[in-house]
This record gives structure tokens, sequence and C-alpha cells, in this order.
């Protein structure tokens, strides 16, 4: 199950205490103070890491301490620092607060590190109370307590396209034809309930283009019904949207309707979505139906860019692929 929520308990390592020593040598009975620093509690880090697929694993452990920081020692030794803490996730996390839901930071990138908690001073040690008035100190300081919190982490999926369309559009069907990704396929609403995530591979130019997969949209998606704007913030990083459309109207709806309402729900969660390049694949189009439905829906939208296809026989399936390829590369360069 694909888990893009997750709430977790922070906690950055306490500092270690100072020491209160003395020097005690051979031929030096009385030796002055030489009590070490404690140690800095570690620090707890939020790390990018594309081979994290979800927030899976915090949300069944949420409680994540850094290490304290080590006591210092005589001989003025300071104690060892505390081992740092690091949550690895996926690129597109989003970390809030839970006390005031404001944004905390964000991890965008493979390998990019994200101070989220910073661990407590070390205390003291007697040394550093030694004074002409005071030759022998036996104060020392207790180390700085770290840093915690509570944070909901959000993950907004980054891939290069997004594909949406209302249940039984055959959305499944298509991922499992284009990319190595195999989810659930079947002939009832809402069979894909969480988001997919392929890649496109293009073996010929050396690349991969990831496409993402979201649950199929209602009427009123925009304002959480059905499976509601919960998987549409997967979508918002994506560079080209991929709409798909049942151009042999199976369900009963009008394809021309199918995609006025899916361009009025995406634009109602956000203007930015329905501004950004969209390819129509038109499926089906091996039944008779769909062919006759595809003319009145050029008719209607003229200017978009239309791929017709078929999930049954794969006809136009090379040329969907070839021209997301061309469309992201136009938006990198862009």
């Amino acid at each position: 199950m694909f888990i893009d929520e997750a709430t977790v308990n922070l906690k950055a390592g306490d500092g270690g205490r100072g020491c209160a020593g003395f020097r005690r040598e051979k031929f030096i009975p009385l030796g002055g103070p030489d009590g070490g620093d404690g140690g800095k509690g570690g620090d707890v880090w939020a790390v990018g890491d594309e081979n994290v697929g979800d927030l899976e694993r915090y949300q069944y452990s949420p409680n994540v301490n850094a290490e304290n920081g080590g006591k210092g020692a005589g001989r003025q030794k300071t104690g060892a620092s505390g081992k740092d803490a690091e949550l690895r996730v996926p690129p597109g996390t989003i970390f809030y607060s839970t006390e005031t839901g404001a944004f905390v930071a964000e991890v965008l990138k493979h390998g990019e590190r994200v101070l989220l908690l910073r661990g407590g001073k070390g205390g003291l040690g007697n040394l550093h109370f030694k004074s002409s008035t005071n030759r022998a100190p036996r104060q020392f300081t207790y180390g700085e307590e770290g840093e915690s919190g509570e944070f909901n982490m959000v993950l907004k999926t980054i891939a290069d396209a997004g594909m949406v369309g209302f249940p039984n559009a055959g959305k499944s069907s298509l991922v499992s034809i284009l990319t190595p990704a195999r989810p659930k396929i079947g002939a009832y609403p809402f069979t894909t309930l969480h988001v997919n995530i392929g890649t496109l591979k293009y073996p010929e130019r050396y690349e991969v283009l990831k496409l993402a997969d979201i649950p199929g949209l209602v009427v009123g998606a925009s304002e959480n019904k059905g499976l509601g704007h919960k998987f549409l913030r997967h979508i918002e990083r994506c560079k080209v949207l991929v709409i798909l459309i049942d151009m042999a109207g199976t369900d009963g709806r009008k394809p021309v309707d199918d995609y006025k309402n899916l361009i009025e729900e995406l634009s109602l969660y956000s203007k930015e979505l329905v501004e950004k390049p969209i390819i129509v694949a038109a499926n089906k189009m091996d039944e008779d139906v769909a062919v006759k439905n595809l003319k009145s829906f050029k008719r209607k939208y003229p200017k978009l860019d239309i791929i017709p296809i078929s999930c049954l026989s794969e006809e136009g399936i090379d040329a969907l692929k070839e021209e997301i390829y061309i469309q992201c590369k136009k938006s990198f360069s862009a």
C-alpha cells in the first residue's frame, strides 16, 4: 500500500554533561581542574533517497531519536558527539509542524540533506570555572536539551508526467503497457486506490521518465468527493499531464463532457495544473463508436494534442510514448 502521509515524533540528542575532574599524576598530587566538556547531541536530518518509495516506515515507526552526547572526562577530554538521526524520505517530501501547521522543510533531490532539529550543546567541565579566587572549582554544567517536535510528513510525488482520468478509462491498463509497473486492473470503478509510479524507458536515448498514475477522479474531486483531492497533489510537480479519455463512452458518459469535467476539476484544485502541457490519450479506439466520437471530440477541441490509442490492440502506444517524451523535454528546456 502506498503511504503518502505520516506523523513523526522527533528528538535531537541532548548535550553530554561536563566533568568536574582534577589532575592527578605521580609527583603532582594536587593538580588543578582538568574536567572536559560534554559532547554535542546528535542532530535530526531529512535525507532525500530515490530508493525509498513512500512514507510507510514512518507510519509504523513514528519515533526517531538522535543520540545524546557523551560525558566529559578528566585530562580535558571532551565527550563524544552523539550520532545524528537521518529520516530517509522520497524526494518531494514536505514537513509541517503539527503544532502550528506551518511549513518547516522540503526535500526535493536525491541526496539532499535538510536539518530538522539541532542537538544540544555539551555542558562545561570545571576547567572553565577556574579563577584566581577559585583554584579548585567543582562546578560543571549539564548539557543543553536537544530540540524536539512533532511533524506531519506529506509526499508530493516528483514525476515527469502525470496521468488522470475518470474511473474505468483504462489508466491502469495503459500504465501496465507503457511501464514495468503492474497496477491492479478490473472492470469496476476505483480499481486503483493509490498512486502508481512507473518508468517510461527510452533505450535508444538512454533515458528514463517517471509516470504517475493517480486514482480515477469523479466530479467533485476538487471538493474532496470520491477519493478526493488527496491524490491530486501527486501531479502538482509533473511537467506534463496525460488526460485519458474513454472515447467509446463505456459508462454512458460523453467523451467531450469527460474532458470538460476533468479540466474543471483540475482547475478548481489548482489553476497551475491546467496551464501545463496536456496530451489527450483517446482510448478504446478499437471500438467503432470511438471512431465516431473522436471526430466529434476533435471538432469540439481542435487545438488539443490528441493521440488515438487502444490498450486492447496497443494501437498508438508508441506514438503516445514518443509524444510524452517530446513534451517533457520541451518543459525541461523551457
